[in-house]
């Protein structure tokens, strides 16, 4: 069955547990999303605070995709981009995929739904990301529809000796 999306304007408590759920799931199968296991709810839960700041000052949306029970299985945040020459532009970042739900296809609808929502926003041009080098995200942005713009070699240090290039990625709208 496939997921249902939704853009969600405010965290209740619900989907603010099932994020913080998704993201300790999806960091400790090693997903590259801000963290490097072994990652707790205690961990996840101050960076999720930092993204409910911005969604409760309208700086960010949430796209949220459902499983068939309700749970929080999909993430991605917009956030505009603040500088006054680049506002035709949207961030996408925190990206996520439950690790039971990877393999269905889920990760080319979430990205679909962001796309959606974000030509739904008046004078949004294209969506801007950056994923971690060595992880094989680039090739899935790459397809769907995401081009390779640039790359910072060694920008992640993911451990002592483990460095991993910073990839950026477009996606124009139009």
């Amino acid at each position: 069955m496939a997921l249902t999306f939704e853009v969600v304007p405010v965290l209740d408590r619900a989907v603010r547990d099932g994020i913080v759920a998704l993201w300790v799931d999806v960091s400790n199968a090693g997903g590259a999303v801000g963290f490097v296991p072994p990652v707790s709810e205690e961990d996840v839960r101050p960076e999720l605070l930092k993204h409910q700041a911005a969604l409760a000052e309208g700086r960010a949306r949430l796209v949220v995709g459902r499983d068939e029970e309700g749970r929080v299985a999909a993430t991605a945040f917009l956030t505009g981009n603040t500088h006054r020459l680049m506002r035709h532009w949207l961030w996408a970042y925190t990206v996520m995929v439950h690790p039971r739900h990877q393999g269905k296809g889920y990760g080319r609808d979430l990205m679909a739904a962001v796309a959606d929502a974000a030509r739904a926003t008046e004078g949004i041009e294209a969506i801007r990301l950056t994923c971690r080098g060595g992880t094989g995200a680039d090739r899935f942005y790459a397809a769907c529809g995401y081009k390779e713009v640039g790359r910072v070699p060694g920008a992640i240090r993911v451990a002592e000796g483990d460095d991993r290039d910073d990839v950026y990625m477009l996606l124009p709208l139009g």
